[in-house]
């Protein structure tokens, strides 16, 4: 599936990304700190949409939040995010080890893509 991101909100809070997935229209709102972190791990902005969409796994966390997980050598990235309403809410993302988290896929607690 190709993603294009149409169109990016800039919010106090942090920036609402409109994207197009085949024919389907979805929005994401990245937090300010989910953007500062996706900086400081080096991470593309596209690459972190493609984790929140196509994940290999899903798991839940804290508070009702979910963790989508997508490995890289000896890495993982961990996606935390959360709903508002109906919109997904990237609040932060991190880089650990493979093995700390990473529970062997096809686990999903959560699609944002149904």
């Amino acid at each position: 599936m190709i993603i294009e991101i149409i169109e990016k909100t800039l919010l106090s809070k942090g920036t609402i990304y409109k994207l197009k997935i085949d024919n389907k229209i979805i929005e994401i709102f990245f937090l300010s700190h989910a953007i500062e972190r996706i900086k400081k791990w080096q991470l593309s902005e596209k690459m972190v949409i493609e984790i929140l969409l196509f994940p290999e796994e899903v798991l839940i966390g804290h508070r009702g939040r979910y963790i989508a997980h997508k490995r890289f050598g000896s890495h993982i990235v961990r996606a935390i995010y959360e709903y508002d309403e109906k919109l997904p809410v990237l609040i932060t993302v991190y880089f650990p080890y493979i093995d700390r988290y990473f529970k062997g896929g096809d686990i999903y607690e959560d699609k944002i893509l149904k």
